[in-house]
């Protein structure tokens, strides 16, 4: 990382410092989303996938998800899309990203629409995690938990972004069902919780992705 910058991040800070970026900086949320998932997709495609499916929440985490999907399918690799939500109830960001998904030929389809399905979890060789990120807030609830454990039996290899979905960004500890990743890359800096040894339990190899920002000359944000 550049020079200044803080080596971990806490969820309170992660936060933070997208609202530096966009508030301070002028840098759009949407050009926040797409370096990270552009960078994630730069650390898979360096694993040589040879077929992905990446299953993306409501949030900006899916937000993530379905640009990773979508720099993937540009560079060739086969991918699929399972949104765990209702598009309707998408952050906005995830809601641009969900169009461009939508309008792209990219396989893709509702959870909502063929529930309890985890079978719509076969066939790839990497599966994406981007179901929550460091806003979780208490244990993963219905249909989350389900595809969770799903996916940790799946016996494919797991990508994580950011952090596996389930386990505290601060503490490391798992709130309820939580991913086990073979490879996560989370976002400016690493989070407390990766570093913890319950945390590196589920976590696998981690790399730092970063989001295009200048140097941090202004630590106020910092403190919270």
């Amino acid at each position: 990382m550049s020079a200044g910058w803080p080596t971990e991040l806490t969820a309170a800070q992660s936060r933070a410092l997208d609202n530096y970026a966009s508030g301070q900086l002028g840098i759009p949320g949407l050009l926040l989303m797409e370096n990270a998932g552009r960078g994630m997709a730069e650390l898979l495609l360096a694993e040589k996938p040879q077929s992905v499916l990446v299953i993306a929440g409501k949030g900006n985490n899916g937000g993530d998800g379905m640009v990773i999907a979508r720099h993937l399918d540009g560079a060739g690799v086969p991918v699929r899309l399972v949104l765990l939500a209702d598009p309707a109830h998408l952050s906005p960001d995830a809601r641009v990203q969900w169009t461009i998904i939508s309008r792209s030929g990219i396989e893709a389809m509702v959870w909502a629409s063929q529930p309890g399905r985890t079978d719509l979890l076969d066939g790839a060789d990497w599966l994406v995690d981007a179901l929550v990120g460091t806003g979780l807030s208490g244990p993963l609830q219905s249909p989350l938990a389900e595809v969770v454990l799903a996916i940790n039996s799946s016996g494919a290899k797991v990508f994580a972004v950011d952090l596996p979905s389930g386990l505290h960004a601060d503490t490391g500890q798992p709130q309820g069902p939580t991913v086990r990743a073979s490879l996560t890359g989370t976002m400016a800096a690493l989070k407390p919780g990766l570093l913890t040894p319950q945390g590196r339990e589920f976590c696998g190899r981690v790399a730092v992705v970063g989001l295009g920002l200048p140097q941090l000359r202004d630590k106020r944000w910092l403190v919270c």
